[in-house]
């Protein structure tokens, strides 16, 4: 019974099912029903109408870090990361870049001695999703690790952060906000999250990932707190967290192509 319900829990996080009608969206073409609101979207449009609501989840440094992992170009949009990169294919490209990565110095560019991260290069923009679950469980591979057979239905929040790839030491280490261990009252957490890349918008939305479109809605209810500004990370220490980590993460993610249609999205309160 066990492993059937991780297994149950686990398809509905990676978008097993899906729901279509032939209401048009905003982006031609018709637009999933029945769900609740999605994710990604521009934070700086704090407008929606999805008519499903449900409560914030708690502070992240009362909950449990059960997974981080990172997409390749930022899933969301905001006046900081705003580049289009284009529509992906296939799960690859898309999404949108960071504004400093086209005043990056020759040094600050210069090609690393190995490959990073299975084809990261100074210049690239990366979205951090550090996942949180109000479930008893410890960090592990994959959205299923923030699930256990007793919590198959908890709340989950994902502190975000856009980053520009950097060949400087100088620039944050991804390595200090890496998983912290098991650090006060049973929980576990990451060492520390960026700071000074302003105030988090939060809102509600859903899981991401390319798999998932305005016609192929994710099920699940998420918190989401996104960091508005991109910060210079030194490509050097993700290459580092990338050879070994708690999550079996060693690559960068594909992209959900951003939800524009104000029937998909929540309203931003904050």
């Amino acid at each position: 019974m066990k492993n059937k319900l991780i297994v149950c829990c686990s398809a509905l996080l990676f978008g097993i099912f899906s729901m279509s009608s032939a209401n048009a969206e905003s982006s031609g073409g018709p637009a999933c029903e029945g769900f609740g609101p999605q994710t990604p979207r521009d934070i700086d449009n704090r407008k929606g109408t999805n008519p499903q609501k449900f409560s914030l989840a708690p502070s992240y440094k009362k909950m449990n870090l059960c997974n981080i992992h990172f997409h390749n170009n930022a899933e969301h949009k905001a006046k900081d990361f705003s580049i289009f990169a284009g529509d992906g294919e296939h799960g690859h490209g898309g999404g949108y870049q960071c504004k400093i990565s086209k005043k990056l110095s020759p040094a600050e560019l210069k090609a690393p001695d190995k490959e990073i991260c299975k084809g990261l290069k100074p210049g690239d923009t990366i979205e951090v999703h550090w996942v949180h679950s109000s479930c008893q469980v410890k960090p592990g591979k994959g959205l299923g690790s923030c699930l256990s057979d007793k919590c198959a239905n908890p709340d989950l929040r994902v502190e975000t952060q856009v980053f520009t790839l950097v060949n400087d030491k100088k620039a944050l280490d991804f390595n200090k906000f890496g998983y912290g261990g098991n650090m006060k009252k049973g929980l576990h957490q990451a060492k520390s999250l960026p700071r000074r890349t302003g105030k988090p918008v939060v809102f509600t939305g859903s899981t991401t990932g390319p798999k998932y479109t305005e016609q192929s809605c994710s099920p699940l209810q998420v918190t989401w707190s996104v960091r508005p500004k991109c910060a210079k990370l030194d490509i050097n220490s993700l290459a580092k967290w990338c050879e070994s980590n708690e999550f079996e993460e060693d690559h960068a993610h594909g992209v959900r192509k951003l939800v524009v249609n104000p029937k998909l999205l929540s309203k931003i309160k904050r």
